[in-house]
C-alpha cells in the first residue's frame, strides 16, 4: 500500500511539474515557496519574513509548518545549511523562502531558525541547520504526503521542534 501511495504521489508531482514547465518564475513574493504551481502554498505575504510554527500531525507528533500550516520537510542529501535541491527537485520540493529573518510561532525555537543563500541568490529558511522545504504533493494545510519519501537521491522527513527528522511513516 505504501509503495502504491508513493507511486501515485510521484506521478502526481511529475504531472504537475510537466504541466507548469512552460511557465516562468517572475521572482515575486520573496517569502514563499518558489514553485510555479497554482496550488503552491505561501508562507507569508510578499515582502514579509517567513513564519515557521508548529502543528499536530497525528502519529507524527508536533511538527514544523509554515505560516499557513503547510508541512515543512528536511532533505537528507543536505549535509549543511546549503541546499542541494534545485531544478526539478525544487519544483517538487519548493524551498521555504524569506525576505528577512524568519519568525517563530507556536513552540518553534527561534534560536534554531536561520537562513541560507541558495544558488539562485534567494534566501531559504533553515531550522537547526537544515534547509526546509514544502512538498508539491501536499495540497492543503496538515497534509504530510512527503513523509519518508525517497526522491532526488535521498529521503525527505518532517521535522520536530528540536529540528530532528521524524522517522515514523
Amino acid at each position: 500500500m505504501r509503495r502504491l501511495r508513493q507511486a501515485v504521489l510521484w506521478t502526481a508531482a511529475l504531472v504537475s511539474i510537466a504541466a507548469v514547465s512552460g511557465c516562468s518564475d517572475d521572482g515575486g513574493g520573496s517569502s514563499s515557496y518558489s514553485t510555479p504551481s497554482s496550488k503552491a502554498p505561501s508562507s507569508a505575504s510578499a515582502g514579509a519574513p517567513a513564519m515557521v510554527k508548529t502543528a499536530s500531525a497525528g502519529d507524527l507528533g508536533t511538527i514544523l509548518v509554515d505560516g499557513k500550516g503547510h508541512t515543512l520537510y528536511l532533505f537528507e542529501a543536505d549535509k549543511s545549511t546549503t541546499s542541494t535541491c534545485d531544478g526539478a527537485c525544487a519544483s517538487a520540493w519548493p524551498p521555504l523562502l524569506t525576505s528577512g529573518a524568519p519568525t517563530a510561532g507556536g513552540s518553534v525555537k527561534s534560536d534554531l531558525l536561520g537562513t541560507s543563500k541558495r544558488s539562485d541568490g534567494k534566501t531559504q529558511v533553515t531550522y537547526h541547520g537544515h534547509p526546509v522545504y514544502g512538498y508539491a504533493g501536499d495540497s492543503k494545510p496538515g497534509d504530510t504526503n512527503g513523509q519518508a519519501l525517497n526522491q532526488f537521491g535521498a529521503k525527505w522527513y518532517v521535522l520536530d521542534t528540536a529540528g530532528d527528522k521524524v522517522a515514523k511513516s
